[in-house]
């Protein structure tokens, strides 16, 4: 087959993946310590990107973690304070302890770099705005210079993003030099998918499909006994079919000033400094897209300051089906006395 295989969603793109690498590795090695199975030169298409998570109990997606480091690509940020409280294990990432580089993806393509006033991610919508059948809306991402950097710990995985339209549709391809495809490869699907889906909105486009190509794809042995569960729960014929829960558009308003006040309500919650109910954010000039993604860090929020209590009913009942889905199964402990999440 000389093109990708094709799926209509994510997450059997993800089983299968998997489950490729776990039958027909071709190597077994551990740079710098990490032993893996790997597999040289994989690649898959989605036709419906918004379908960006999977939703098996026994891989227990994090959604507040995803929307969090979406978001911090499309702003553009690299500082270590936002992404660490989502993700701690990311400190170790960082070598001067405030800001991450190679993983940063978002502030390579949505800055200006050098005496550049406009961003990468700019330049290329204007390119496809004047030049809509042009091949050229690449957003570079690794950079050869982090190499040259001595125990680097974070050379980026991303190469680059490729934007193409076509027939009004807006299509996009990443290319990975990496991915673990564990735990990498849930991310950067759903970020990505995310920048695509941004990208579309700006430019006023249906979103195409997406397209993901990777050139070392592995599985740590750590995470191998959570992938066969995965496979097994995967493999269940009484489970429901997929999407159970279909992932909503971005509004069509949405711009860089939307995803601003998202995050200014972000850091007040991460901080600690407030407590929303669901009608305090029901009440904030934000479509419910975007209320959605606030109720996660309000949940967010309980789970890491009231450390005590379980997730209050009422932020449960009032987030969408899929992430009250993902929630119970994230943080079993932490849900309240008989509550019972959408099957």
């Amino acid at each position: 087959m000389l093109a990708p295989p094709v799926y209509p969603g994510f997450e059997q793109a993800y089983v299968d993946v998997l489950g490729h690498v776990v039958r027909n590795h071709q190597y077994r090695n551990a740079p710098r310590g990490n032993a893996a199975r790997e597999c040289l030169g994989l690649s898959f298409q989605l036709t419906d990107p918004r379908e960006r998570l999977p939703y098996l109990a026994a891989r227990r997606v994090n959604p507040i973690f995803h929307f969090a480091e979406a978001l911090w690509y499309l702003a553009g940020r690299d500082d270590l304070d936002m992404i660490a409280y989502y993700a701690p294990h990311m400190g170790s990432d960082s070598r001067d302890g405030t800001t991450i580089n190679g993983s940063a993806y978002g502030s390579r393509i949505f800055n200006p770099t050098g005496d550049d006033t406009v961003s990468p991610f700019d330049h290329v919508l204007d390119l496809l705005r004047t030049e809509a059948d042009s091949k050229r809306g690449l957003l570079p991402i690794f950079e050869v210079r982090e190499l040259a950097v001595t125990d680097n710990p974070d050379v980026s995985c991303a190469v680059a993003l490729h934007l193409l339209v076509r027939e009004r549709r807006l299509h996009m391809i990443t290319y990975m030099r990496a991915n673990d495809c564990d735990r990498g490869l849930l991310a950067d699907v759903f970020s990505f998918t995310m920048i695509q889906e941004f990208a579309a909105v700006q430019l006023g486009l249906k979103l195409g499909t997406y397209t993901h190509h990777i050139g070392s794809a592995h599985i740590g042995d750590r995470d191998f006994d959570r992938v066969q569960r995965v496979l097994a729960e995967a493999e269940d014929t009484r489970r429901p079919s997929s999407p159970r829960f279909p992932f909503p558009p971005m509004p069509d308003d949405t711009t860089a000033a939307t995803i601003a006040i998202v995050l200014k309500h972000e850091e007040a919650l991460r901080t600690n400094q407030v407590q929303y109910r669901p009608a305090d954010i029901a009440g904030l000039s934000l479509p419910p897209y975007w209320q959605q993604v606030l109720l996660l860090f309000e949940a967010k929020r309980q789970l890491v300051h009231c450390p005590a209590d379980p997730v209050e009913p009422d932020v449960l009942a009032s987030l969408d089906a899929g992430p009250r889905w993902q929630l119970a199964h994230r943080w079993p402990s932490r849900m309240p006395r008989g509550f019972e999440p959408a099957r």
